[in-house]
């Protein structure tokens, strides 16, 4: 059954690198719950208490929003084979834009995604595991490759002019610094 513990041991560092998908979960005191799914390899384990993902451009920019606000963060994966679990990190995280000086060190964990726009960076003080005994089991069969592809016929300039259409602000109005901190 469930279990806490103070930081990621080594067994579940490799449960979370084996994972395909993961979800983010982020709210402020007074917007709505945002829980958003996400892939592409953009995940990395840096040590036991601390794990950073790689955001790309998207319909939206709640996680960023949120977090500027109020950095509580979870981050939940779950086993679609093998054996059943359903992992929780729970934590403080902050937002790393292009222009702050920490991008170039955590954006060179990943391969290159076109269409990065953010990297969270989560101090984890909390680990839980679960059964997920429910969780049903599914085939991965590949990424999909449709964000990508609109990213890079977008092209930087398009991008930028995308975050300042549709990503600037929450869904409750809250900002997200994507044009300061990234342009």
């Amino acid at each position: 059954m469930g279990q806490l513990y103070s930081e990621i041991s080594d067994k579940l560092k490799q449960f979370i690198e084996n994972q395909k998908l993961f979800f983010v979960g982020t709210a402020t005191a007074d917007s709505r719950v945002n829980i958003s799914p996400k892939g592409m390899d953009s995940l990395r384990v840096l040590d036991k208490n601390r794990v950073v993902w790689l955001n790309v451009t998207g319909s939206g920019n709640e996680t960023s929003a949120h977090t500027q606000e109020n950095p509580r963060m979870t981050i939940m994966l779950t086993a679609f084979e093998g054996n059943p679990m359903i992992l929780r990190l729970y934590g403080d995280a902050k937002v790393v834009h292009k222009n702050d000086r920490e991008w170039e060190e955590l954006f060179s964990l990943f391969s290159p995604i076109p269409g990065a726009r953010q990297i969270f960076d989560l101090t984890v003080d909390l680990v839980q595991t679960s059964c997920g005994m429910a969780v049903p089991i599914y085939d991965y069969i590949e990424e999909r490759e449709q964000l990508k592809n609109w990213a890079v016929k977008k092209g930087e300039e398009g991008l930028k002019e995308y975050w300042q259409e549709a990503n600037q602000v929450s869904l409750d109005g809250k900002p997200t610094n994507i044009v300061s901190k990234n342009i």
